[in-house]
């Protein structure tokens, strides 16, 4: 009975995972966890690199309003021996020349949509942004979850192990006594040493999810408060889920974009076939350009209009290809919509059983510890055998871990619906962390004229 006490404290310790009250003031909360994986994981900031990158995009195509500026200047040495108008002209010069030319775009059909495509493109990237930060939360939540689960169940094992000791124990004093067999004493030797087996397993199985954890939320796990369930920010209904997941999951917002930026690519192939209009300035100022010329200064302002006729026909392949390219945006816009509806369905679904699991699980528990005890009392009046208790004992483990394991379940079905809907994330959890607003870089970008500093200093 000392070795029941055991394990059921041990039980109460690490099974009450997320029913636990108060959170001490030093645990580490799977929140905090959150926040770190947020700010520090290194895959998301070079998502936010790629981001940043995407916005120079909108610049470069709004270059295409602005005017080209080009100065150039020449100085070289020339000698001449020539005869003009009967008269000999011979010497040597040092011709120099300066000039400015400036092209000033007036119509060019391509401009206008080359600054929406970049404009979308930029939209499409923090859309891609949103998915790895969600896929960043939900990683951290998982293993999170996943560390607690493990380290429960080694607790479990562990426990076992303690009782299965005190077992055989208890099984070589009977047999001293001549009240058991030595195949009593047998079984009971090998239920301990498959309980060992199974707690190396669990403590390798915690190996691995502690070096995951330090990977993904960067930092040891260290005295982990209990996870909780993020149901407070899902949605009531299944159908009012599946809404959200067709409006704002950020796959879906993310292809959205893609069929923009495919269409306005068929508008810039289709503007190739448009004329262009500039308006172009050049000022030359020349020196010594010959022998009878000391100076020159020569300044044209003039208009030109390009119409395109043929080009070899790849004008016409670019603009049937964006078509294409089109069309199979929108059919992974609709495969995208089906997959997060699915998604949406499915973890839904996990959600609903992961609470019933537990239900069933704790009821499982509390059946075993019951039956477990009636075991032992029935064995120590010669009604059950050794194996009897041997194989209570490892129903009560397996209950135990079964209840571990539909708590953790349970917790990730709710990060998981909330990463389908597209609702995972710092902001409507409430997490307390400064946001990363994309928009600021762009808005610091996308009307920078000249320099090659980035807004950062570098």
């Amino acid at each position: 009975m000392r070795g029941v006490k055991v394990i059921t404290a041990a039980a109460i310790a690490v099974l009450l995972l997320a029913e636990m009250g108060p959170v001490p003031a030093l645990a580490d909360t799977i929140e905090a966890a959150l926040v770190r994986a947020y700010q520090n994981n290194p895959q998301l900031n070079a998502q936010r690199a790629q981001v940043r990158a995407t916005d120079e995009g909108v610049p470069q195509a709004l270059s295409g309003y602005r005017p080209q500026v080009a100065l150039t200047a020449s100085a070289g040495y020339q000698y001449t021996d020539s005869r003009q108008g009967g008269q000999p002209v011979i010497g040597p010069t040092v011709p120099r020349s300066a000039g400015l030319t400036v092209n000033q775009p007036l119509f060019n059909a391509q401009t206008p949509q080359r600054v929406r495509a970049a404009e979308s493109q930029v939209s499409s990237a923090r859309e891609g942004l949103r998915v790895l930060e969600q896929s960043v939360l939900l990683q951290a939540a998982t293993i999170y979850m996943d560390y607690l689960r493990d380290s429960a169940i080694v607790e479990v094992q562990r426990s076992n192990t303690r009782v299965l000791e005190q077992t055989l124990k208890q099984t070589q004093d009977r047999f001293n006594v001549g009240e058991v067999t030595r195949t009593d004493v047998a079984q009971s030797e090998a239920q301990l040493a498959a309980g060992r087996t199974q707690q190396l397993t669990a403590e390798a199985n915690l190996t691995t999810t502690r070096s995951n954890f330090r990977r993904i939320i960067g930092s040891e796990p260290t005295n982990l408060a209990p996870g909780s369930p993020v149901d407070r920010f899902l949605p009531s209904t299944l159908a009012a889920a599946v809404d959200l997941g067709l409006t704002q999951n950020p796959n879906v917002t993310a292809a959205m974009f893609g069929v923009d930026v495919n269409f306005l690519q068929t508008k810039i192939a289709e503007g190739a076939l448009l004329p262009t209009v500039t308006l172009s300035t050049q000022v030359t100022q020349q020196y010594e350009q010959t022998l009878l010329t000391q100076r020159a200064f020569n300044a044209l302002t003039s208009v030109q209009l390009s119409v395109p006729i043929y080009q070899g026909g790849t004008e016409y392949a670019l603009i049937r290809q964006s078509k294409e390219s089109l069309a199979q945006q929108r059919l992974v816009l609709e495969q995208t919509r089906d997959q997060a509806r699915a998604n949406v369905v499915t973890f839904w679904g996990q959600l609903i059983a992961g609470k019933s699991q537990v239900a069933s699980a704790q009821a499982q528990v509390q059946a075993s510890e019951i039956a477990l005890n009636g075991v032992r009392e029935e064995a120590k009046a010669g009604q059950r055998t050794t194996l009897d208790v041997l194989n209570a004992q490892q129903a009560l483990v397996n209950a135990r871990n079964s209840l571990v394991t539909a708590q953790h379940d349970r917790v990730v079905a709710s990060y998981n619906v909330l990463n389908a809907i597209g609702r995972l994330s710092p902001t409507v959890m409430g997490l307390p962390t400064s946001v990363y607003d994309p928009s600021v870089h762009y808005h610091q970008v996308r009307d920078s004229w000249a320099g090659v500093r980035t807004p950062d200093g570098r």
